[in-house]
């Protein structure tokens, strides 16, 4: 069965192209002209296990905004139409993961109900020289709805003693913990029997 999706979005400020393969190898061709956030991305797609390929051309004249949100949304939907029926899968995966002196917890359920718990420090306005470090929240909120998940992302710990946090690392942990998470939620159950993963028969 090929759990693949092909997703493109066009609006009147972005133009978006996300392909994903979901029993892929970790294969990613990413370009969205925001500079990590193709490194975060990249992130989704290597310890997600994931083949993704993402072409992103948006109005970066004005702000790096609509770039990351429709890119988001453009994902999220890329991987509820890859998921298909969910028949089979574990539905639920979690990850602890230490970046350095940074630790998050990433929990994600498949469940077809969009709802989205973000936790994490005041961190400096920007990290390189267009990612604005606020667009993080949004990019799991516009992920998480349109993926139709559950996903709850806490930084339990972000900075050395009597140190700040460092942005980079901060956000770099929380894609990788929510690309772990992923990776155990969206793997077949050889234990499922072929069911869907609900008392309800639907998800």
């Amino acid at each position: 069965m090929s759990r693949t999706a092909r997703v493109e979005r066009t609006t009147a400020e972005t133009k978006v192209l996300v392909e994903l393969d979901l029993d892929g190898s970790g294969q990613a061709d990413i370009t969205t002209g925001v500079g990590f956030y193709d490194h975060m991305l990249h992130q989704i797609a290597r310890h997600g296990g994931f083949d993704l390929t993402v072409h992103t051309v948006g109005d970066l004249e004005i702000d790096a905004h609509h770039t990351i949100e429709d890119t988001s949304l453009a994902l999220g939907t890329a991987l509820d139409q890859a998921l298909g029926n969910k028949i089979g899968i574990r539905r639920y995966g979690s990850a602890t993961i230490p970046m350095d002196e940074v630790l998050v917890r990433a929990a994600v359920d498949l469940s077809g109900r969009p709802y989205v718990v973000h936790d994490e420090p005041a961190l400096a306005p920007y990290i390189g020289p267009v990612y604005p470090t606020s667009m993080t929240r949004h990019i799991w909120e516009s992920f998480g709805q349109s993926a139709r998940l559950t996903l709850h992302v806490s930084v339990l710990r972000a900075a050395r003693p009597g140190g700040h946090p460092d942005a980079h690392h901060v956000v770099e942990a929380q894609f990788k913990a929510v690309a772990r998470a992923l990776r155990e939620a969206v793997a077949v159950d050889p234990r499922s029997a072929g069911a869907v993963p609900s008392t309800k028969g639907l998800l």
